[in-house]
């Protein structure tokens, strides 16, 4: 198969006096047969995924996989080569006004201004949004007080931390209440405690009903903050579902990690005579056995059979694939399969 794109393509673009879609049946975001060519690089290849309205999705690929493109077509920064994109059931590509109305935009490197302030810069913002008098004050200081910029209102942007900063941003796309967040790589840079404040406001805003579509290569951290997962490579989308689907994969069975409170080779013993239990090794506290279901009923009735008739158990919990694992190993089914993966 030949990926070489031709060094000029044309763009496809639909009636610009299409009517916008009506925005109370649509999805948070459509895409459909997206495709976005530049000299010689194929970016985005046929892409198709929808979003429901309240939904976290994370975005994950390597470097060079479509993310950043794909994100900068729903912000309205980019047209696509062809296919649509909707948000809020709006066309990107013939609505991008309507769009942006409806969308917080985060991306991986945002301007600053020298010599401004917090408060300077989201002043500027809200004012460039349109927002007046008491109204604009009273919209700022809410902002500033859910990203914790209060106490940094008179703080030099340019003596902000990464983290800092990253709350800016993120307040900076808040500040019209949009329905819609796209993040590009959030997390990106952040130390551990900084990730923590970021995952909390996300989680935050999901609960308010707020769209977020996440970009990142921390997939531990979206695992546990996104309700599904979209894998992109080579510009094109290799899976859309959730990350508890990923973790179990394709198994039969399912593996659990015990603990207990001393007695260690009873649990050896006990799973010897246990229907649907298999011991698998021993571990420093006690031991993984495997149980010939993934039902949750079946796992349930193992850890109740366990303590009805005595183990001391302190721990009972699922050994589950990582997602970077699966991610690899989806990977790897593409590339047995015959198509090649761009690095």
């Amino acid at each position: 198969m030949n990926d070489s794109a031709p060094l000029e393509a044309p763009a496809v673009v639909t009636n610009p006096s299409a009517p916008s879609t009506d925005r109370k049946e649509a999805h948070a975001i459509e895409v459909r047969h997206l495709s976005r060519w530049f000299p010689g690089v194929h970016a985005v290849r046929d892409v198709s995924f929808t979003v429901e309205r309240g939904q976290v999705i994370g975005f994950v690929g390597a470097n060079g996989a479509g993310k950043t493109t794909t994100m900068r077509i729903l912000a309205t920064l980019d047209h696509p080569t062809s296919g649509e994109a909707h948000v809020c059931g709006h066309n990107v590509v013939t609505h991008p006004a309507e769009v942006r109305r409806c969308i917080g935009w985060m991306p991986d490197h945002y301007g600053t201004y020298s010599h401004m302030t917090v408060l300077e810069y989201l002043d500027f913002f809200a004012r460039a949004l349109g927002y007046k008098g008491n109204e604009r004050i009273e919209r700022i200081a809410e902002v500033m007080e859910f990203t914790d910029l209060t106490g940094l209102a008179d703080r030099l942007i340019d003596a902000l931390s990464k983290g800092m900063g990253q709350r800016l941003c993120l307040g900076r796309a808040l500040l019209h209440d949009p329905e819609v967040l796209i993040l590009d790589e959030p997390a990106a840079g952040l130390d551990p405690k900084a990730r923590v404040e970021l995952k909390h406001l996300i989680r935050i805003l999901a609960q308010e009903g707020k769209t977020v579509f996440i970009s990142s290569h921390i997939l531990s951290e979206l695992g546990e903050m996104c309700d599904s997962l979209l894998f992109i490579n080579q510009g094109r989308i290799i899976h859309h579902g959730s990350a508890e689907s990923l973790r179990r994969g394709n198994a039969a069975t399912s593996v659990v990690e015990v603990q207990l409170a001393g007695g260690l080779g009873r649990l050896a013993e006990w799973a010897a005579l246990s229907p649907h239990v298999t011991f698998r090794e021993a571990t420093k506290s006690g031991g993984r056995i495997e149980i010939d279901s993934v039902e949750p009923e079946v796992i349930a009735s193992v850890l109740r059979r366990m303590v009805n008739e005595g183990l001391p158990v302190t721990d009972f919990h699922l050994q589950e694939r990582k997602l970077e694992d699966a991610f690899i190993e989806i990977l790897g089914e593409i590339e047995a399969a015959g198509m090649p993966i761009v690095s």
